[in-house]
């Protein structure tokens, strides 16, 4: 979710079901901003959430009190179109305005007359972060707080959990989805279709052959994933996605109306594995030594041209003077595969700021119009949301409501062997894996994921002789480290034996917030999911009876608290069965 901490400065927060649009329009063009922000859509336009207000579409607040303090006298004023744009395993490094070896002119332009987001917080895997930004809350509060949704797992979005494209929807908007969907398929109503969306063509699990669209989940189990709308889409393949899916946002642009407000969400498949890219593309980096960043540069470039045909497009069709576009990578980039979070500390899969410090920026004409709300919705079905209303810290300079994030607390994740209650001062067990930040600090228990800074691969050999400049090993092994993000953005000094008495303060927050949590959904997998037995390819195979399954989770707390969590105040943790489990999900996680 993208979330604003008060201390920092401006950011854009997308309050997870409060959509705030209103935000970013306060912000001159070309600034950087270093509010903490979090990740969500229907949160996603505030800092760290897009703080969105539900009111009446054609409103427009022209004084900065309360948005229904002017109702009566606010002119009508077109809703703005809503261009979301998510990159997957795209790095805090792999960017030109952040240094980068990698060409991106694009995103370099949209951002430099936009709003970088420069404390940025995503999630460390793409199911967290996909269910942040499409609901507005903590994975805490709907079961997805241990690794990601397999292919096979009957599983998806909680279906009692309202989405950004439903309330749009609400709001008059035309909704459509183009890409990595990564939320569950196990049955119909979990399709992005069924969620809010108008269209959809893309894959429904978490990576496929970029030209074939095949997806394998093991040995032998083997199948297709391109879906247009309910339906599989043979026909398409053999196009790069990054191309098929810029060119059907074109068709969409070409196809509507820009007199009604339109929302996109483009989740491009980039740059996740396999790495693969258009021979054109990887042209320009022949010299780079290091052959997977050699293919990973490329694929980079190549999504930023689709970013630049996307641009292109909404200007063609009298889209662009209205229109926000929002840009977003769903967590850091994975080193291992050709990525870069430099000099930030840690890689996709990890709690350490290279595995949740986003890029992430704001480009809109609207940006230079002072105050007004431009959009808006119902303010139904907004309980329990974890985003704020940032709007008055953004446009007047206030302080911010927003002063913590809640990285995750997963009980399944593997426990910390040396991690025990009496290290958590008696209040957490520190051997359970969670993380929080509370203004100037940023807390882990458990074990967080590999902890390497790790330079940009540049060189021939992968490690070779550059690998051991930076390795790093605590000497002991730990369960509790504590950082002041502020001062230490690169996590280096550890300051939990400095500090006690703030340890123990974000120890009782990570023990409010878990009394918050419901149980986490994270079931076996089901062989009946296997694609050979859906006409070779990916897509939903339950039946009805599995409804019930469905209906007993809620009934067990699925929509409660205080319900299947580590007893923390005993100093137990409970022990699940993890048959199920990978022994490094986090860390596999494809």
């Amino acid at each position: 979710m993208l979330q604003l901490l008060s201390h920092l400065d401006s950011s854009i927060i997308l309050a997870a079901g409060n959509l705030s649009l209103t935000p970013i329009l306060s912000f001159n063009t070309g600034m950087a901003v270093n509010t903490l922000t979090g990740f969500s859509l229907v949160s996603l336009l505030s800092i760290g959430y897009m703080s969105w207000d539900w009111v009446k579409p054609t409103m427009l607040a022209d004084s900065p009190g309360h948005p229904f303090d002017s109702f009566q006298e606010s002119p009508i004023i077109q809703p703005p179109h809503i261009i979301f744009i998510l990159t997957d395993d795209q790095g805090f490094h792999d960017i030109g305005y952040h240094g980068s070896d990698i060409q991106t002119p694009t995103l370099d332009r949209l951002a430099a007359e936009g709003v970088k987001l420069e404390n940025y917080y995503i999630q460390p895997i793409c199911t967290p972060s996909r269910s942040q930004l499409i609901t507005g809350r903590y994975q805490i509060h709907t079961g997805l707080q241990h690794s990601i949704i397999r292919p096979r797992q009957p599983n998806c979005l909680p279906l009692n959990q309202v989405t950004l494209p439903q309330k749009l929807q609400e709001a008059g908007y035309s909704t459509h989805m183009v890409g990595k969907w990564h939320l569950g398929f196990y049955k119909k109503e979990c399709l992005p279709t069924q969620r809010g969306f108008d269209t959809f063509l893309g894959s429904l699990t978490g990576n496929v052959d970029y030209y074939t669209y095949d997806n394998c989940d093991g040995p032998g189990v083997c199948g297709f994933d391109l879906h247009e709308g309910e339906n599989v889409a043979w026909e398409k393949a053999g196009k790069y996605s990054t191309i098929l899916y810029a060119q059907r946002v074109n068709q969409i642009l070409a196809s509507h109306s820009p007199q009604q407000p339109l929302f996109i969400y483009v989740a491009f498949q980039a740059v996740h594995t396999p790495l693969q890219s258009p021979r054109e593309y990887i042209y320009p980096y022949r010299n780079m030594g290091n052959v997977a960043r050699r293919k990973y540069a490329a694929m980079v470039t190549c999504m930023d041209g689709a970013v630049k045909n996307i641009t292109r497009a909404l200007k063609k069709y009298g889209y662009y003077d209205n229109s926000i576009i929002i840009f977003s990578t769903d967590n850091g980039g994975q080193t291992f595969s050709g990525g870069s979070n430099w000099p930030l500390r840690g890689r996709k899969g990890t709690y350490w700021e290279g595995g949740i410090r986003g890029l992430g920026f704001v480009h809109s004409p609207l940006i230079k119009r002072k105050g007004g709300l431009l959009a808006g919705g119902n303010l139904s079905e907004t309980e329990g949301l974890d985003g704020y209303d940032v709007w008055e810290a953004i446009s007047e300079g206030k302080e911010s409501p927003r002063t913590e994030i809640l990285h995750n607390i997963d009980p399944l994740y593997n426990l910390a062997r040396t991690g025990s209650l009496e290290e958590g001062q008696g209040v957490w067990n520190t051997a359970v894996q969670a993380s929080i930040r509370v203004k100037d600090f940023k807390l882990l228990t458990g074990d967080p994921g590999y902890s390497d800074w790790i330079p940009p691969q540049t060189l021939t050999n992968f490690p070779g002789s550059w690998w051991n400049l930076e390795r790093h090993t605590d000497g002991t092994r730990k369960s509790l480290w504590l950082f002041n993000i502020t001062a230490d953005p690169y996590e280096r000094h550890d300051l939990s034996t400095l500090k006690p008495d703030i340890v123990k303060e974000l120890l009782i927050r990570l023990s409010q917030y878990n009394h918050t949590a419901i149980p986490v959904r994270y079931p076996s997998e089901d062989p009946r999911g296997n694609p050979d037995l859906n006409g070779g390819a990916w897509g939903p195979w339950a039946s009805d009876e599995d409804e019930e399954e469905e209906e007993n989770w809620i009934k067990m707390g699925g929509h409660q608290k205080n319900v299947s969590r580590p007893s923390t105040l005993t100093g137990e943790v409970a022990r699940w069965d993890r048959t199920h489990d990978s022994t490094d999900s986090l860390h596999a996680e494809r």
